[in-house]
């Protein structure tokens, strides 16, 4: 099902829309991924705790939109990607999983993000895993 953001006046009006679905669909946990889209109090308050995200760096560093620009404005030598549960605060939930890539001298955007993203096709996963094994009670 696609629910097209432009056809609500407001977030909120959006995001009870995507709530009406999942909970049609009996939907347990939520994960974004190349979301770009503030979520409101009204899915957040739906599935509390149970919204997963990946981000490209080395949370709490470059919140955002253009992380990878940011990290290669500031010189790092080690990026990578975070995946973390969704919070009101912009990629500031807490951290489930991390991992790091070295970025090299000669990078640029596209190239470190191509090697980032090669670590989010296996963290993300891996985040989902974990996240379904605590809702279903096998873990703390």
């Amino acid at each position: 099902m696609f629910i097209d953001h432009r056809a609500y006046d407001t977030r909120p009006a959006c995001d009870r829309a995507i709530v009406e679905v999942l909970q049609r669909y009996r939907v347990e946990l939520v994960v974004m991924a190349g979301w770009m889209r503030i979520v409101t109090p009204v899915l957040l308050e739906t599935f509390p705790h149970r919204i997963l995200n990946i981000h490209p760096s080395l949370l709490p560093s470059f919140r955002g939109l253009k992380a990878i620009e940011q990290a290669l404005e500031a010189g790092v030598k080690i990026s990578g990607c975070t995946v973390h549960l969704v919070s009101e605060a912009v990629d500031s939930g807490p951290i489930l999983l991390q991992a790091a890539v070295p970025v090299l001298p000669d990078d640029t955007p596209a190239t470190l993000h191509a090697r980032i993203q090669e670590q989010e096709h296996h963290l993300l996963p891996q985040g989902i895993t974990h996240m379904m094994q605590r809702l279903r009670g096998k873990l703390g």
